[in-house]
């Protein structure tokens, strides 16, 4: 089965640059590839991530952004994700269940056994190959956010609103999903050059590669 690869981190961490990176350099060495995100990948699912992110929905309880995020997740695992592997290609997924429980979770509070029992129903269990957690300082990544809103003009805004506080306990989630499971996350300094993160993905997926090896590397 091809490798299933999600990407985490906070907002601004800069995991949307580096899926693309990655889906270039595998699609250069002729290896097929699904790019998706979460909310998204389909066309419900990027409905629902209108709905999700517009800064003209603050008034979205937890429990229902909950849900929409596992409806979404729903549509994204059974349309795209599943029938990409069984194409043969590999899955790249800029967000995946550890968001829900790192957001919902740590950041809004809700109990996690209750996200464990919707993953359960959605995912059955089936987690990424390897997670690749950009880390990174909340208030460095709540600017880059909020940049990239004013400069993308997208309303998509809805979390940068949430306060410093709220990002810290989402990346302490994310750190202690990482250290339960270090065979499957793998935490990577966000602070460094786009090129040198790139490279580190890189070294870190060489051994899903055919021959196990990344050009160039030793």
């Amino acid at each position: 089965m091809p490798p299933f690869i999600s990407f985490e981190g906070l907002d601004g961490c800069g995991k949307t640059t580096q899926v693309k990176l990655l889906a270039d350099y595998l699609t250069q060495r002729d290896i097929r590839v699904a790019v998706l995100r979460e909310p998204g990948g389909t066309p419900v699912g990027e409905s629902i991530r209108t709905l999700l992110l517009s800064s003209r929905n603050r008034g979205l309880l937890p429990l229902s952004e909950l849900l929409l995020y596992y409806a979404a997740r729903n549509q994204n695992l059974h349309r795209q994700i599943i029938p990409a592997q069984a194409e043969g290609k590999w899955v790249l997924c800029d967000r995946f269940a550890d968001a829900s429980a790192a957001y919902q979770g740590f950041g809004r509070g809700l109990d996690l056994s209750l996200v464990e029992t919707l993953d359960r129903m959605v995912s059955g269990g089936r987690k990424p190959d390897l997670t690749l957690l950009i880390d990174i300082e909340p208030a460095l990544s709540l600017d880059r956010a909020r940049d990239r809103n004013r400069r993308t003009g997208l309303d998509e805004g809805r979390f940068e609103a949430e306060s410093l506080a709220f990002f810290h306990r989402v990346r302490e989630g994310y750190l202690q999903i990482a250290a339960r499971e270090p065979g499957r996350v793998r935490v990577l300094n966000g602070n460094r050059t786009i090129e040198e993160l790139h490279r580190e993905v890189l070294g870190l997926i060489s051994t899903l590669l055919p021959g196990g090896q990344v050009d160039g590397m030793e």
